[in-house]
């Protein structure tokens, strides 16, 4: 697929495909508070209607843009970031883990290499318990 603009028919109708990913809209909290003003001083039939048809909205942002707002202000309309959220110590935790897992690693080669020495000294027929003569 093409991300080119398409040229249109003959009759002039632009060309119905879709495009191929939608970009989500990011409102900053002055919009957010300017249109929950705007709708809020709409007293006219059909006046709030107009102005989400005017902005592109749909009024259950509007009921969420109203509960952020009521929950406190302007930094509850800023935007939120999304995905999963991390826990303050998950980063210092997965740290530690690593290490911890690095550290073992590290003591069973040590481990193993104590075992090879003592092999190696039973098979010289060296004493553990005596002292170098070197």
């Amino acid at each position: 697929m093409s991300h080119e603009p398409k040229e249109q028919n003959s009759n002039d109708q632009p060309d119905p495909e879709v495009e191929p990913r939608a970009v989500r809209r990011q409102y900053t909290s002055e919009y957010k508070e300017r249109i929950l003003d705007a709708i809020d001083q709409a007293t006219e039939p059909g006046e709030k209607g107009a102005i989400l048809r005017r902005e592109g909205l749909y009024s259950q942002l509007i009921s969420k843009w109203r509960q952020q707002r009521a929950q406190g202000g302007m930094e509850r309309l800023a935007a939120q970031k999304r995905g999963p959220k991390i826990a303050p110590k998950a980063n210092e935790l997965a740290q530690l883990k690593r290490e911890n897992e690095r550290l073992r690693r590290k003591l069973e080669k040590a481990e193993l290499v104590i075992e090879v020495q003592k092999k190696v000294s039973q098979i010289l027929g060296m004493d553990e318990n005596e002292p170098n003569s070197s």
